[in-house]
């Protein structure tokens, strides 16, 4: 529940304020006529990002085991690719955000309402259909779906009353650490995804070290314990988990936490030299 109520969380946010960007947007410069056709942009992109959603798990009950390996595999896979590439790309446009969906809502104005309701369904579809992955390969690696799907709900009513509340100027949140913290958690999740992934491609015998575990606690800790399972929703933590998964999510930690957190020292540094 933990990880997927902070993926929730994290993208439901993001997703929110750039709906109160658009909105504030098209109130602020007498455009509220054209607000119709932006909610509508919004909700065929929560749609097709619940659409998503629900042909991942229908695709995944309908494969044989080999092929369902290979696909909770390749989603895995995808999911860590995208959501590492998504906290990288919301550090490095924060600043510009509100001034590009700007633009943007500029030029579309010029095609009317069709063109503000494709504005706003890929400014949403991008964190929706990226949620959408991630939360699906994170309820295989958890694998209890009742407590997943109760963090998904939890966390997606948190971020839209923040959003609301935000928009509305009634609270105020340090949006650079939320995202700064929330993309360092997210990181440490994606590497339990990646482990997970490898564990899969392992199964099919595409990866060596199957049988060669780090660790293997599950004579004391069984996989579904409530210790195991607040492990695997926080951290990834699998109870038998071979070199390979330990060596290759280590690595990703290490390197992309790393380049995550180098323009932050950076700062820190500048700071204290001046």
């Amino acid at each position: 529940m933990l990880s997927t109520f902070l993926i929730a969380l994290r993208e439901g946010l993001e997703a929110a304020l750039i709906v109160g960007i658009l909105v504030a947007y098209l109130v602020k410069t007498g455009r509220q006529r054209l607000l119709p056709a932006l909610w509508i942009g919004v909700s065929v992109a929560i749609v097709a990002s619940l659409a998503l959603g629900g042909f991942l798990s229908f695709t995944s009950a309908e494969l044989t085991p080999r092929g369902e390996e290979f696909f909770a595999g390749t989603t895995s896979f995808l999911a860590v690719g995208f959501v590492t590439w998504m906290v990288f790309w919301m550090q490095r446009a924060a600043r510009g955000l509100r001034d590009e969906l700007h633009g943007k809502v500029d030029s579309a104005v010029a095609t009317g309402a069709i063109g503000i309701a494709i504005t706003a369904f890929f400014a949403v579809a991008r964190e929706g259909l990226e949620t959408a992955l991630f939360i699906y390969t994170n309820f295989k690696t958890v694998g209890a779906a009742s407590a997943a799907t109760l963090g998904l709900v939890l966390g997606l009513a948190l971020a839209v009353a923040l959003g609301y509340l935000i928009y509305n100027r009634s609270v105020k949140i340090n949006l650079g650490k939320f995202f700064q913290i929330t993309g360092t958690a997210l990181i440490i999740v994606a590497a339990g995804v990646l482990s997970y992934g490898i564990h899969e491609y392992q199964e099919l015998g595409w990866l060596p070290g199957a049988d060669a575990f780090i660790w293997d606690v599950t004579s004391w800790m069984a996989k579904d314990s409530i210790l195991a399972s607040v492990l695997a929703g926080s951290i990834g933590f699998d109870t038998t988990t071979s070199w390979l998964q330990f060596l290759v999510a280590g690595a990703y930690i290490a390197i992309v936490l790393g380049l995550y957190t180098k323009p932050q020292r950076a700062r820190k540094k500048d700071l204290v030299t001046a």
